[in-house]
């Protein structure tokens, strides 16, 4: 592969050939995107296998099909999306037509994590593209099967000049942030994306930060705690725990923990057996050091279901935790696989307590039919999106944003979100010629009083 620099400056005198602004030709380049990745549908659901022992319907429902679906959406709605906006002049303009034009930035940066490698790789891509930008997209070096079929899929589809993948671990990651880049989309840890934030100020780069952190799920005595377990752990192990919007923590009413716990491990045993380590629906954590910081986690802890690790084979058993100390390892990161932690509350003020001792969630669930508990909630605590009675369910909605806020995010995308998050929105406003009233011209002498007026009526 050449080296970095070269492949940055060739996709910036690309896109000064303005070959990128085409609409139909982005139509194009995204319809051969979808079509290379229907004829590897096996390859790819085959890989996610074999870095996460992932099963083929998880794979299908949390990535392959999600893309798809964006590549769709994009396909249909780019003409639309990519139209100048007429908006409504203002009378201090008169007369005047407005506009807000959707430009590219240029040549973007987009750095994929290991958790959905395929999702969070094609997605900001699709997006990127569709808006007209060059892309350099560095996939996760944690998940060497995704990451290749990736980037033979880009190969096979872009020239270098429109989008290259290029795979590598930190060193690359590194070299890649020295560039100059008009746009850097990253998704990852807290940790790294301040890292990034910190490479991207040095030229003043806008960044999408797409971030984590302690997502909680706060569950009142209103509500049926069957219904509740099933969605809540389905929500929790879907890939093995390892998803950023991943409830990470209960705060449950005192009166119904017992019965939680008790719904909670009835549950687990009915979706992945007595012993989910032969389920053949439970996935792996990524990596042996991911395994040990899990096992970590859980020293001094009181496990009252699973706590059983196996290292070699990068196997954590779902496995509840009560109540820990809010000053425990286990609350005070991320945990980022299938480990609960389950905390009681009394009243409003003890989840103020846990919450406000927390950075702001990327997203937030509560489990309630008391309509007053539920606005308390939503209007008390910021977080970057949430979900009422269920879990995870608002990142498959593309008509809503997704971003953090705070500690867990900077931007947002998906859908009609995505390509803006990746456009340059740019006002112009075409002045009439036929009218030109003096009085905003020198001198301003006895203009004062009818100026307030006029800002007074129709300012």
């Amino acid at each position: 592969m050449r080296p970095i620099p070269e492949i940055v400056a060739t996709q910036k005198s690309f896109f000064r050939s303005q070959k990128t602004k085409d609409v139909s030709d982005r139509i194009s380049l995204l319809k051969a995107l979808k079509v290379e990745i229907l004829a590897k549908e096996e390859a790819i659901l085959n890989a996610l296998h074999q870095d996460f022992r992932k099963s083929g319907f998880e794979a299908y429902l949390s990535e392959f099909g999600l893309v798809i679906s964006q590549l769709n959406l994009a396909i249909k709605k780019l003409k639309k999306w990519a139209k100048p906006q007429r908006i409504p002049a203002s009378l201090l303009t008169f007369p005047s037509k407005d506009f807000i034009y959707k430009e590219p930035y240029g040549t973007v940066l987009i750095i994929a994590p290991w958790n959905y490698p395929f999702l969070l790789a094609l997605e900001p891509l699709i997006m990127a593209m569709a808006a007209g930008n060059t892309v350099v997209l560095k996939p996760s070096e944690l998940t060497k099967q995704t990451s290749k079929i990736i980037t033979q899929i880009i190969k096979n589809v872009f020239e270098e000049s429109q989008a290259i993948s290029i795979e590598g671990g930190v060193e690359t990651s590194t070299a890649l942030l020295a560039e100059k880049w008009e746009y850097i989309f990253f998704t990852g840890s807290t940790r790294v994306g301040k890292i990034v934030a910190e490479a991207a100020a040095k030229h003043l780069t806008p960044v999408t930060l797409e971030l984590g952190g302690k997502s909680p799920c706060i569950i009142d005595n209103t509500v049926n705690l069957k219904l509740v377990a099933r969605r809540l752990i389905w929500g929790k192990l879907l890939n093995g725990g390892q998803t950023c919007i991943a409830p990470d923590y209960i705060i449950v009413k005192t009166e119904i923990k017992e019965r939680l716990i008790n719904a909670l491990k009835t549950e687990i045993i009915k979706r992945y057996g007595e012993n989910p380590e032969t389920s053949p629906d439970f996935p792996r954590i990524i990596n042996q050091k991911n395994t040990k910081r899990l096992a970590a986690l859980l020293e001094g802890q009181k496990i009252v279901y699973g706590g059983v690790i196996k290292e070699e084979d990068c196997y954590v058993s779902p496995t509840l935790i009560d109540n820990p100390s809010l000053s425990s390892p286990i609350m005070q990161e991320e945990i980022f696989g299938p480990i609960l932690p389950i905390i009681p509350y009394q009243n409003q003020e003890d989840i103020e307590h846990i919450m406000w001792n927390l950075e702001k969630p990327l997203s937030l669930y509560v489990f309630s039919k008391n309509q007053t508990f539920i606005k308390s909630v939503l209007d008390k605590f910021s977080f970057g999106g949430g979900v009422l009675n269920d879990t995870l369910i608002h990142f498959g909605n593309d008509k809503l944003p997704f971003g953090g806020v705070g500690a867990s995010g900077i931007g947002n995308y998906h859908g009609e979100y995505g390509f803006y998050e990746f456009s340059n929105l740019k006002p112009i406003v075409k002045r009439g010629l036929w009218f030109d009233p003096s009085f905003r011209y020198a001198p301003y002498q006895s203009k004062l009083k009818l100026l307030k007026k006029v800002f007074k009526y129709f300012g």
